[in-house]
């Protein structure tokens, strides 16, 4: 069998409100709502590629950062490259992150967004 030709198109959040995650990322990266119906927002970078959905979801509960037994778990995070770790930190917490509590390494800084979806802001 030949492989069919497969690309990803977006990785995808659960949220209560796409519409409120789907214009936070857009803010904090820069990016464009592409798609914004009441049960599903899409983002992607200006020119093209690879973007970000939120999906509704009514019962959605906000992982804990850190783990911890029997707490809702972390399924994914994001990690996001950025130039100038302090001047990102800033950007994002005046988009609407939070600067979590628990940061395990000096060169990474762990945030929240809205949601309660850690992401990691990188020097790279």
């Amino acid at each position: 069998m030949t492989q069919p030709k497969m690309r990803v198109s977006a990785t995808v959040l659960g949220t209560p409100d796409p519409q409120a995650l789907g214009a936070f990322y857009a803010r904090l990266l820069g990016w464009t709502v592409v798609k914004n119906e009441p049960t599903w927002v899409m983002v992607r970078p200006p020119a093209g590629g690879t973007g970000l959905s939120f999906q509704h979801e009514p019962g959605y509960v906000p992982p804990v950062w850190p783990t911890a037994p029997g707490e809702q778990q972390m399924m994914l995070h994001l990690d996001i490259a950025v130039d100038d770790l302090n001047d990102a930190v800033a950007w994002a917490v005046d988009a609407g992150a939070t600067f979590a509590e628990y940061q395990p390494q000096d060169d990474v800084r762990v945030m929240l967004d809205p949601a309660g979806h850690p992401f990691c802001l990188f020097p790279g």
